[in-house]
């Protein structure tokens, strides 16, 4: 792979800290749509367990969709690519919980290491991606999980301990229904939908094509487009657009720029369809959205 989309890949490649290096464990309380209208897909080099707390939505975990309800819980390792967006502009509530594999412990002649933590990121074993209402495990790890918000509310003395000893345990459970792989995540195809998703996020603002990005693939346009179809479920122009929505949603939020200058900025060179497509995806105008916010 060369220098340049080794960079493009990093620049969407998830790095911000998300916790200190004492104690590598953090909470997010986050809403969609009102928070975010979508969450971009991306990925990460922490552990990222996302637990629904309220509504429904829609959660994509490499290339399985789902439809998600209060109380699934969804498990993503590090380097796998996710994300998230609303159902029919309903609202989903719904925690990030985020740690580095290194807050799970255990030293690299460690058992516990060796055993589980290696295969595991090594993608030699698999463990359930989806903890659904409907899953066996599922009220037990939601247990550990309120406990430990709990715990961190209040800190009393020894709480770290009680939280890390809470993940342990939902990961011992999570290790009786770990299976063999025989192949791993990560391969070409899944390198080369991070160049694409790199691309989107570097260059969302200027005009992209099919053409462009299936020749970054190495593909055939109608190829590139079946392609990107079963790794998404929708098209690129429409991810695309959707992309764009989301990052001009932020900009009405944060910003007392004219709608005009916010649609230039991301991608819409043209107010009319701007304001179209933003009320099909939102169901309500950008200075509709401006006033609500």
């Amino acid at each position: 792979m060369s220098d340049t989309k080794k960079s493009m890949i990093n620049a969407y490649h998830e790095t911000k800290r998300h916790s200190n290096m004492m104690f590598a464990y953090n909470v997010y309380p986050c809403t969609i749509p009102q928070d975010f209208f979508f969450v971009p897909m991306h990925w990460q080099d922490s552990v990222e367990l996302i637990y629904i707390k309220r509504g429904e939505g829609i959660v994509q975990v490499d290339f399985e969709t789902y439809n998600a309800k209060a109380g699934d819980v969804f498990v993503i390792l590090p380097g796998h690519i996710h994300g998230l967006k609303h159902k029919n502009r309903m609202r989903m509530e719904y925690e990030n919980i985020i740690f580095d594999m290194s807050f799970l412990g255990g030293t690299q002649f460690d058992l516990c290491n060796q055993k589980y933590w290696q295969p595991l990121t090594n993608e030699k074993v698999t463990i359930p991606t989806c903890i659904d209402t409907e899953h066996p495990l599922n009220s037990q790890v939601r247990a550990y999980l309120d406990t430990s918000d709990s715990l961190c509310s209040k800190k009393s003395q020894g709480y770290e301990l009680a939280v890390r000893g809470n993940l342990l345990i939902i990961f011992s459970m999570l290790f009786q229904m770990a299976e063999t792989k025989e192949t791993s995540f990560m391969n070409s195809s899944t390198e080369k939908f991070k160049i694409v998703l790199a691309r989107i996020e570097d260059g969302y603002d200027k005009k992209l094509t099919v053409e462009g990005m299936a020749d970054e693939c190495g593909y055939s346009a109608s190829h590139f487009m079946r392609w990107f179809k079963e790794m998404t479920g929708t098209s690129f122009m429409e991810y695309l657009i959707e992309f764009r929505i989301g990052k001009a949603a932020q900009e009405l939020k944060v910003t007392n720029d004219t709608i005009l200058e916010i649609a230039q900025r991301t991608g819409f060179d043209n107010i009319s369809n701007f304001n179209r497509l933003f009320k099909k995806r939102l169901g309500v105008t950008p200075s509709q959205f401006r006033k609500e916010e």
